[in-house]
């Protein structure tokens, strides 16, 4: 099932799973990866998090995390448990992000990927998401994708 974030009972499972997903993927030195983790809190605050869980009481298996900013959707964060993909998670929570922000008026997705993240920069080339640039002083992928207009 997909819900809304619960910030007691998720918020140690989401960071729990961007300390074992994203952040080993990460080219950051450990100092900056530091002060990521430790500014997550503060980004969950901003923008909408859904959760994938077993049912409406059961602890996340994978989260979406986005902002939108004016027409732009922009995905900041998704991870989904090792042993819970190829379950079509992280495919039916951006599926949501995305009717979400087009049902507001948001015409474009955009996401940033690691360089080393093959595996999510597959998955939203799977999705019609396409590479924009290379930015090389972050090290990542810059991908886009055209939202449809839900309005």
């Amino acid at each position: 099932m997909i819900r809304y974030r619960r910030p007691k009972q998720d918020d140690p499972v989401i960071h729990d799973l961007i300390c074992k997903e994203l952040v080993p993927l990460s080219h950051l030195s450990p100092s900056e990866l530091k002060t990521v983790v430790k500014d997550v809190p503060k980004r969950l605050s901003h923008g909408v998090t859904l959760v994938a869980s077993k049912d409406y009481e059961s602890d996340p298996i994978a989260f979406i995390h986005f902002m939108m900013h004016g027409e732009l959707l922009y995905i900041d964060m998704m991870a989904v448990a090792p042993s819970y993909r190829r379950n079509r998670l992280g495919k039916t929570l951006l599926a949501h992000a995305e009717n979400f922000a087009s049902s507001r008026g948001c015409v474009k997705s955009k996401v940033m990927v690691d360089f080393d993240n093959t595996r999510a920069h597959l998955f939203y080339k799977n999705l019609g998401y396409q590479t924009i640039r290379y930015m090389k002083p972050s090290q990542c992928f810059e991908l886009e994708k055209e939202l449809l207009n839900r309005r």
